[in-house]
């Protein structure tokens, strides 16, 4: 309602306007700018020889300007919208958008060119009107394009990014119809038949596609590591990143990259080197569970690599017996007077220090006398000597093992309260 009303009103006043005009004036300026509707046709095609663009993309441009000094308004709603248009025309048709205002601006400068032939014949206020209004109309017409051009762009990007996430999707699902992943993998320079490694990374918020933190993580790794070949996505909440198969291990350089783009501390699962899309799949599912293995091991390094891991994901294919032995191994400890936590903490300390007695009191603050009662109690309980290697070899077991146990508070985490401490390797 209130557009037809509006429009009601621009029409009234656009000819309220013109008959306010004298005759003598509106005569004058069909006589400046009349005659020069007959050479439109070639002012587009001089301009678009300057431009190197087809004269088309001009549309019905001139005559509007035309119109727009005869009538001293500015451009239409209808053809502020039309040169829109075209910019959206010109991005999609692979036209630079400088190229496209340069077709426009350079029919405008020889429109008035032509006109100007005639303004001695006219006033000189006829002549200041005319050119206000038309380059006036110039002004509005290249934003039109721009805006246009943008609104193209910003489709086709984000048409881009749709079919990079399905054709990322699929790669990591291992689905999709082979030709079709072919044909996606060709358009994002990616070589499906190569080898790759997949690392996926975790902060402490959840990830999403295009956010901040993907965004300039996208555009450190890429920087750093080229964008052939290399993949950056986000899925579940996780950045993944796929890496050609290269001698130089991209973990290091990842994580730093990662570092510098701040939301960390950050932690990494690395899967192995695969080939193919197959090999891709398994390096995706290596990466995930070395990462989720090193949150239920409490690990203090940032990279967790699954072939580092194969001890606890032996233990972790059989829940059952790993659960049967920590409660064999640590449960009588829970009836020692004032509870086990003193006696397990003395274990962890022990087995840290490599069964030495005295680095052992030196970490926990106590006497080596202390120390020892404890471990004599240690043994009492379990049965199990911690100076024994086959003992020795039971105990740790047990102690690595608690945190692969299901408490009833996070069945899938498979996590301990009591937190598990990270010991050297040797």
């Amino acid at each position: 309602m209130w557009e037809w009303f509006l429009s009601r009103c621009c029409r009234k006043w656009q000819t309220q306007t013109m008959s306010s005009r004298p005759a003598s004036r509106r005569s004058d300026v069909e006589a400046l700018v009349g005659p020069s509707e007959l050479g439109v046709d070639e002012v587009g095609v001089l301009a678009g020889r300057d431009a190197g663009v087809e004269p088309a993309m001009l549309g019905g441009y001139l005559r509007a300007v035309i119109d727009v000094v005869r009538t001293g308004q500015r451009l239409s709603g209808e053809h502020v919208e039309t040169c829109r248009y075209q910019g959206e025309e010109a991005a999609n048709l692979g036209i630079a958008l400088s190229a496209l205002l340069d077709l426009y601006l350079s029919a405008t400068w020889r429109l008035w060119a032509e006109i100007d032939t005639r303004a001695a014949r006219s006033t000189a206020a006829t002549v200041a009107a005319a050119a206000s209004a038309m380059f006036r109309a110039s002004d509005d017409a290249a934003e039109a394009l721009a805006d246009g051009y943008e609104r193209a762009q910003r489709r086709t990007i984000r048409f881009e990014e749709s079919l990079r996430r399905e054709f990322v999707d699929d790669l990591l699902a291992g689905s999709g119809e082979p030709d079709l992943m072919l044909e996606r993998a060709a358009r994002f320079g990616f070589n499906l038949a190569g080898s790759h490694q997949v690392i996926v990374a975790r902060t402490g918020q959840r990830l999403v596609d295009a956010g901040p933190i993907h965004s300039r993580v996208e555009a450190r790794v890429l920087a750093s590591f080229g964008g052939r070949d290399v993949m950056i996505a986000t899925r579940d909440g996780l950045l993944v990143c796929v890496f050609p198969g290269a001698a130089q291990d991209p973990a290091p350089g990842l994580l730093r990259s990662l570092e510098e783009a701040g939301a960390g501390p950050w932690r990494l699962g690395i899967g192995s080197l695969g080939r193919g899309s197959g090999g891709l799949v398994r390096s995706y599912g290596e990466a995930r569970q070395s990462i989720e293995l090193a949150d239920r091991l409490d690990r203090v390094s940032p990279i967790a690599r699954f072939e580092e891991l194969l001890p606890y994901r032996v233990l972790t294919a059989n829940p059952g017996a790993v659960g049967e032995l920590v409660a064999t191994v640590l449960g009588p400890l829970q009836r020692a007077r004032g509870g086990g936590d003193a006696l397990i903490e003395t274990l962890v300390a022990h087995i840290a220090a490599s069964g030495n007695l005295s680095a052992t009191a030196r970490a926990l603050h106590l006497s080596p006398r202390a120390v020892g009662y404890r471990l004599g109690r240690i043994t009492q309980l379990t049965g199990h000597s911690p100076n024994d290697p086959e003992g020795r070899f039971v105990l740790e077991m047990a102690i690595r093992c608690r945190s692969l146990v299901p408490t009833p508070e996070s069945p899938t985490a498979v996590r301990d309260r009591v937190k598990t401490p990270t010991f050297s390797r040797k």
